[in-house]
């Protein structure tokens, strides 16, 4: 049986090419949990928002998170919820718009 290809969210793959552009650090978890490693880290270093932060768990496993105004969130969800993010929206390509003009006769 053939296997289908997973359908790619063109929201997700928007939210990907922005945090291309934020700044990103790797860290080891050690015995903490990611998300403490994570924290500590940004609390010893000083971060500023936005960053994107990469624990390594284990040799197979890195879980990413995201560093904002807001506080710390997973990577995918800001991936998917980019546009709910003030500093990632300075990061976003700017659309161009098309002005019509319009008489008023």
């Amino acid at each position: 049986m053939a296997r289908r290809r997973k359908r790619k969210s063109r929201r997700r793959q928007e939210g990907r090419k922005i945090l291309e552009h934020v700044p990103q650090y790797n860290l080891e978890s050690g015995e903490d949990k990611p998300v403490t490693a994570a924290r500590k880290f940004i609390q010893v270093k000083g971060i500023v928002p936005p960053a994107l932060i990469l624990v390594k768990r284990n040799e197979h496993t890195t879980d990413r998170y995201f560093w904002a105004e807001k506080g710390l969130f997973g990577a995918q969800y800001v991936e998917e919820n980019h546009f709910l993010f003030p500093s990632l929206r300075i990061l976003e390509s700017p659309v161009e718009k098309t002005a019509v003009a319009v008489s008023s006769r």
